[in-house]
Order: C-alpha cells, then sequence, then structure tokens
C-alpha cells in the first residue's frame, strides 16, 4: 500500500532501536518521510540509519534517553539541524516489567513511570511547538501515543504497567482537547499480545513463562503490522483523526 501523503513529512520516533519504534521508521522512510531515530542504543540506531538509506530514504540516529531532560533537549537540537521542524512524533519508548505489587519492586515501578509516562511528556513537551506550528501552517500534524490494551484490560501482576498504560491513554485523550482545536492530530494506539522486545524485560521466569503461554496459545501482532496502522492513521486527510485504536490477535478476548 502507499501512503503519497507521507512524503517530505519529518517524523520523531522514540524505542526506534527495535520493535514498533524500528518498524515504523523503516515503513514512514519508504514512504518519504524524513525520520529520526531515538534511543538509548546507538549501535542499533545506527545499523537502521544505513538500512533505510540503502533503500534510499532519509534517517538520522540520534542517541536519546527520554527519561533525561537534558538528552530529549539535545535530541531536539539535531533533528532540527538536520530535518527542521517536525510534524510527526511516535512515542514508542516503553518498557514492561511485571511483578506482583507486594514484591514492592520500587525500582522497577520508577523505570516504567519515567519511561512510559514522564519520558512520552518529555517528549510532547519538546515536539508540539513543531506540530502548532505545522498545523498553523496548513500542514498536517500528528501525536501517536503507543499505549496498551493493558490500559484497560487488568492482568495479575501487571498492575503498575497498566496504570502507565491507562495514563498514557487519558492524557491522549486529553490533549485531543487541547490540540484538536488548533489542528493537531492525537491518536492513541492499544496494541494486544505484539511480538517486541518487551516480554525480553521480564526478570520474573513465572510470570516470562506464562507470557510464552500466552503467545503460544493466542498468536500476536508483529510490529510490521502496528507501523502499519501507524502508516495509514497518519496520511489521512488532515480533517480526519482516527483518535482511539484498540489492535488485538483476533484470538485475544
Amino acid at each position: 500500500m502507499s501512503y503519497t501523503s507521507l512524503a517530505g513529512r519529518t517524523a520523531v520516533i522514540t524505542g526506534a532501536a527495535s520493535g514498533m519504534g524500528a518498524a515504523t521508521a523503516v515503513l514512514l522512510a519508504a514512504q518519504g518521510a524524513n525520520v529520526a531515530l531515538l534511543a538509548r542504543r546507538a549501535d542499533r540506531l545506527d545499523e537502521l540509519a544505513a538500512k533505510i538509506e540503502a533503500n534510499g530514504g532519509r534517517a538520522i540516529a540520534v542517541t536519546a534517553d527520554v527519561t533525561d531532560a537534558d538528552s530529549v533537549d539535545a535530541a531536539v537540537a539535531r533533528v532540527h539541524d538536520a530535518f527542521g521542524p517536525a510534524d510527526l512524533l511516535v512515542n514508542s519508548a516503553g518498557v514492561m516489567l511485571p511483578n506482583p505489587v507486594d514484591n514492592g519492586r520500587v525500582d522497577e515501578w520508577q523505570r516504567m513511570i519515567d519511561t512510559n509516562v514522564t519520558g512520552a511528556l518529555r517528549m510532547i513537551r519538546a515536539f508540539v511547538p513543531d506540530l502548532l506550528a505545522a498545523a498553523a501552517e496548513g500542514r498536517t500534524a500528528d501525536l501517536v501515543n503507543i499505549s496498551s490494551i493493558g490500559a484497560h484490560v487488568t492482568f495479575p501482576n501487571y498492575a503498575v504497567y497498566g496504570a502507565t498504560k491507562a495514563a498514557l491513554t487519558y492524557l491522549s485523550e486529553s490533549l485531543r482537547g487541547e490540540l484538536g482545536p488548533r489542528d493537531v492530530r492525537v491518536t492513541n494506539i492499544e496494541p494486544g499480545l505484539t511480538d517486541t522486545e518487551l516480554a525480553g524485560h521480564i526478570d520474573n521466569a513465572d510470570l516470562s513463562g506464562q507470557l510464552d503461554g500466552m503467545f503460544d496459545a493466542i498468536g500476536t501482532l508483529s510490529s510490521e503490522e502496528i507501523a502499519d496502522l501507524i502508516a495509514y492513521i497518519t496520511s489521512r486527510p488532515r480533517h480526519v483523526n482516527l483518535r482511539q485504536v484498540m489492535v488485538l490477535p483476533t484470538r485475544q478476548a
């Protein structure tokens, strides 16, 4: 499928070293967007940027940590130097660290909050001025947040992860009221089981095995399928906002 309206746009994608972020970067670049790849793993970003450019796309690798304000500010400068203002932001960076709450894993709670919620807010603070300026000029402007089905459906031992995603879903809904009247589209995507690196973050063998069993029984979406959805959403006419999309494997209830 061709998404011709993506040509010439400038997309900033967090979590671009792997999974949904990487797949989204590849697809948007293939459709003519300039893509800024943000993540902490410089080697992965360099490899992905080289792959995109070898296929005729335009990409820059920007080593950045969304949990660090100075790092995000430096990333803004890099993006602007390379491509100018952005008109598309995809908040894909996230961590999933399930454990029973009575384990008291404050370290995990803080990491999830800093990445999944505050990290997204830092990126929004950094690039929403670009989006508003693009919209004021009559161009298409998009903010896409990657939340989770966990924002609505509770899973034992995933309480804090689900709470961070519920916060992101609520934030997206609220931001539509602020940004929509100024022609910036806000889309919240809530995937179900998806084959990404998130499962590899789990340090609880019982929970990791449980997730593997769900993957085997239900099946998963691929990162490329989520990327295809993002490309579709952001290539609609600028007056059309697909505001909330819940996407699940067919067998996931």
